[in-house]
Protein backbone atom coordinates (compact mmCIF):
# COMPACT_ATOMS: atom_id res chain seq x y z
CA UNK A 1 0.00 0.00 0.00
CA UNK A 2 1.47 4.03 -1.02
CA UNK A 3 2.48 5.92 2.07
CA UNK A 4 -0.13 8.57 2.48
CA UNK A 5 0.40 11.94 1.24
CA UNK A 6 -1.87 14.08 3.91
CA UNK A 7 -2.24 13.19 7.13
CA UNK A 8 -5.35 14.36 9.36
CA UNK A 9 -4.56 16.93 12.61
CA UNK A 10 -5.44 13.82 14.51
CA UNK A 11 -2.61 11.57 12.81
CA UNK A 12 -0.20 14.49 13.31
CA UNK A 13 -1.08 14.53 17.43
CA UNK A 14 -0.35 10.83 17.62
CA UNK A 15 2.55 10.56 15.74
CA UNK A 16 3.91 13.99 17.68
CA UNK A 17 2.60 12.65 21.12
CA UNK A 18 0.58 16.12 21.92
CA UNK A 19 -2.57 16.91 22.38
CA UNK A 20 -5.13 18.20 19.44
CA UNK A 21 -5.16 21.67 20.72
CA UNK A 22 -1.26 21.67 20.42
CA UNK A 23 -1.53 20.43 16.81
CA UNK A 24 -3.88 23.14 16.12
CA UNK A 25 -2.17 25.78 17.18
CA UNK A 26 0.97 24.73 15.61
CA UNK A 27 -0.46 24.90 12.33
CA UNK A 28 -2.89 28.21 12.89
CA UNK A 29 0.93 29.82 13.99
CA UNK A 30 2.46 28.43 10.76
CA UNK A 31 5.00 27.05 12.33
CA UNK A 32 3.37 23.39 10.63
CA UNK A 33 2.16 24.50 7.12
CA UNK A 34 -0.68 22.52 6.50
CA UNK A 35 -4.07 22.96 4.23
CA UNK A 36 -7.56 22.93 4.31
CA UNK A 37 -9.00 21.17 2.15
CA UNK A 38 -12.73 20.78 1.38
CA UNK A 39 -15.98 22.45 1.98
CA UNK A 40 -15.95 22.16 5.73
CA UNK A 41 -12.19 22.73 5.55
CA UNK A 42 -10.89 19.99 7.01
CA UNK A 43 -6.69 20.79 8.00
CA UNK A 44 -4.52 18.20 5.95
CA UNK A 45 -0.54 18.04 6.98
CA UNK A 46 1.56 16.89 3.90
CA UNK A 47 3.67 14.38 5.18
CA UNK A 48 6.92 15.89 3.92
CA UNK A 49 6.14 19.29 5.86
CA UNK A 50 5.97 17.38 9.33
CA UNK A 51 8.80 15.63 8.06
CA UNK A 52 10.85 18.90 7.53
CA UNK A 53 8.87 20.39 10.64
CA UNK A 54 10.38 17.46 12.97
CA UNK A 55 13.81 17.87 11.64
CA UNK A 56 13.83 21.62 12.39
CA UNK A 57 12.84 20.78 16.13
CA UNK A 58 15.98 18.59 16.18
CA UNK A 59 18.10 21.46 14.76
CA UNK A 60 16.74 24.65 17.47
CA UNK A 61 16.42 21.78 20.34
CA UNK A 62 20.44 20.98 19.31
CA UNK A 63 20.89 24.61 19.35
CA UNK A 64 19.99 25.34 22.62
CA UNK A 65 21.59 22.25 24.10
CA UNK A 66 24.53 23.89 22.87
CA UNK A 67 23.63 27.60 24.20
CA UNK A 68 22.33 26.32 27.57
CA UNK A 69 23.95 22.37 28.29
CA UNK A 70 23.23 22.89 31.66
CA UNK A 71 19.51 24.07 31.28
CA UNK A 72 18.05 27.20 31.95
CA UNK A 73 18.73 27.71 35.62
CA UNK A 74 22.35 26.22 35.37
CA UNK A 75 21.43 22.80 36.94
CA UNK A 76 21.89 19.47 34.90
CA UNK A 77 18.71 17.87 34.14
CA UNK A 78 17.75 14.44 35.22
CA UNK A 79 15.19 14.63 32.30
Amino acid sequence: MAQQRFLLLSDVSEILNISSAQTYAIVRSGDLPAVKIGGRGQWRVEQSKLEEYIARLYDQTREFVDNHPLGRDGSESQD
